[in-house]
């Protein structure tokens, strides 16, 4: 529904703190789909309810019309005709994001369960 970020390699390297993914979600960002992710920056992404998914984004330009269907793991372009698969989210990656952060999925489950 919202906007997609494409980004390179180590997309997000270098972010130690939960602020880049958070103003990338409040700048009506859905998710950020990318080579590869800074370990940290992918964690406190999820963790915030902005979905970050590794795939190969090789062919796909900006301005490109893209649908990413998390849980069964395709990015299409539609733009390009191009299909993109990639390994979906772990269940309970998706579900926090489902519940839009970590902090929800505690607040709603009364604590952390996989």
């Amino acid at each position: 529904k919202g906007d997609i970020i494409i980004g390179g390699q180590n997309f997000g390297l270098g972010s130690s703190r939960e602020h880049a993914p958070i103003v990338i979600k409040l700048s009506g960002i859905d998710a950020v789909v990318a080579k590869s992710f800074g370990r940290i920056f992918y964690r406190n992404a999820i963790n915030v309810g902005l979905a970050a998914i590794v795939c190969d984004v090789e062919g796909i330009d900006e301005g490109d019309l893209l649908e990413l269907q998390v849980t069964e793991g395709i990015l299409l372009d539609r733009t390009k005709g191009l299909e993109k698969r990639f390994s979906p989210l772990p269940e309970i990656m998706q579900k926090i994001l489902n519940q839009g952060g970590l902090v929800n999925y505690i607040r709603k489950h009364g604590g952390f369960r996989s």
